[in-house]
């Protein structure tokens, strides 16, 4: 029989490490990957939640406060923090009362440290239309992109979209 070589020897030794390594790298991946969809999907619900509360401080925990923020929601376009928080959420969450905002089909997909998620939405809140109450009922799709910025999962962009009113229901549009 003949005796084995260093090389052989070396090879019995560091391919097993090898394996482990890999499989303990491959683990490690996962973990993270499934913690970083729960974080994205956790930043998302807070989202909805400070809508729902009219909680602007925890909508700042979730969206990026600064220039790079971009929102599309029913055709009109916000560029940047200030302009959504001033002249979107703001004055939405002003007029909107006993709210109920609720997310749900949520798919995540992550990249690095970039996420985006689909989702269906849906919403109610009695409102103030020319003095009188009213409820309204509604909901939609939507598409948010995520960046881990700083160890925190941020909404960097946003879009939404409902479907088309009938004819005969159409309300004017909001700018």
């Amino acid at each position: 029989m003949q005796k084995p070589t260093v090389r052989t020897k070396l090879l019995f030794v560091f391919l097993p490490l090898l394996i482990l390594s890999l499989s303990i790298d491959t683990a490690y991946r996962a973990y993270a990957h499934a913690g970083d969809e729960a974080a994205v999907r956790d930043a998302l619900m807070k989202s909805a939640l400070s809508f729902e509360k009219n909680d602007l401080p925890m909508a700042s925990q979730v969206w990026v406060n600064d220039e790079s923020l971009t929102i599309f929601e029913s055709g009109h376009a916000n560029y940047g923090w200030a302009d959504y928080r001033d002249h979107h959420l703001v004055p939405e969450m002003g007029e909107m009362k006993n709210t109920k905002y609720a997310f749900s089909d949520i798919k995540i997909h992550l990249a690095g440290k970039t996420a985006w998620a689909t989702l269906k939405y849906t919403i109610s809140a009695d409102v103030t239309d020319n003095g009188k109450p009213r409820h309204v009922d509604g909901g939609g799709l939507g598409t948010a992109v995520l960046e881990n910025r700083d160890g925190q999962w941020r909404i960097v962009h946003w879009h939404s979209s409902a479907p088309r009113r009938a004819p005969g229901n159409a309300a004017p549009p909001k700018n």
